[in-house]
């Protein structure tokens, strides 16, 4: 009969060989992330926050329930980092302005040509480079992520949704929106075709990407936040073209 220290220090092993294992998990998830890290943090923080949320996931995971651990922890994990971005106010108070002014300019311009704005067309109308519009449109994106209060209105947040499809693969919907979505990417300048190529077709890292662009990995989340306005441009032009 085993003895109860001694089933604690069983349960203990197994705790710390589940965290152990997902160290990987951790790191590929937080390598992934693309976020406006300007406040002050940066991408270590992050890590951090999702170790945290691995130490939680083991201590609470329940294995009768039928969920595989990576499924629960990957959950965890995210959540725990979006909560702590959320509670440290990551995004200066001038970067949530930029945000507004932006999304301001994005709509002016929409009601005056009837067409989303290109990121070249709306570093025009607000005198600033075509990089600061990516940079801003990356606190835009971090700001949508994490669901701050003062984040972008519902219009302009749908412009940095992630584009891919929520229908079940199969279904008429999906085959649709993986067409739109396939011929907005080859409509795609080239930097931010290969940046979506690397992302979502190979799952590399930021720092992976970076490497193959030479560029840095802030810049690659930049060049990431303005492929997917553009693609969701690009897609909101194809269903109002589509008979």
């Amino acid at each position: 009969m085993v003895e109860r220290g001694e089933a604690r220090a069983f349960a203990t092993v197994d705790r710390d060989r589940l965290i152990l294992e997902h160290v990987p998990l951790l790191r590929h998830l937080v390598g992934r992330m693309c976020f406006d890290l300007s406040g002050g943090l940066e991408r270590d923080d992050l890590y951090g926050f999702g170790m945290l949320g691995l130490i939680a996931a083991a201590d609470s995971w329940d294995p009768g329930r039928g969920l595989q651990f990576s499924t629960y922890a990957y959950t965890r994990i995210r959540g725990a980092i979006l909560d702590e971005l959320r509670r440290h106010d990551f995004l200066p108070r001038g970067r949530r302005e930029n945000v507004r002014e932006l999304e301001t300019a994005v709509q002016r311009l929409e009601q005056a040509h009837g067409v989303k704005p290109t990121p070249d067309e709306l570093a025009a109308e607000l005198g600033i480079g075509v990089e600061e519009v990516d940079r801003i449109l990356l606190s835009a994106l971090s700001a949508v992520q994490t669901s701050l209060d003062d984040g972008p209105a519902e219009p302009f947040a749908a412009m940095l949704a992630d584009p891919r499809s929520d229908d079940p693969v199969g279904s008429a919907e999906w085959e649709e929106t993986k067409a739109l979505v396939t011929l907005a990417i080859e409509e795609l300048p080239e930097h931010e075709k290969t940046v979506v190529t690397l992302y979502y077709g190979e799952e590399l890292l930021l720092r992976e990407i970076a490497e193959v662009l030479g560029v840095t990995e802030s810049r690659v989340s930049q060049i990431h936040s303005r492929a997917i306005y553009l693609l969701n441009r690009g897609l909101t032009a194809g269903a109002e073209e589509a008979p």
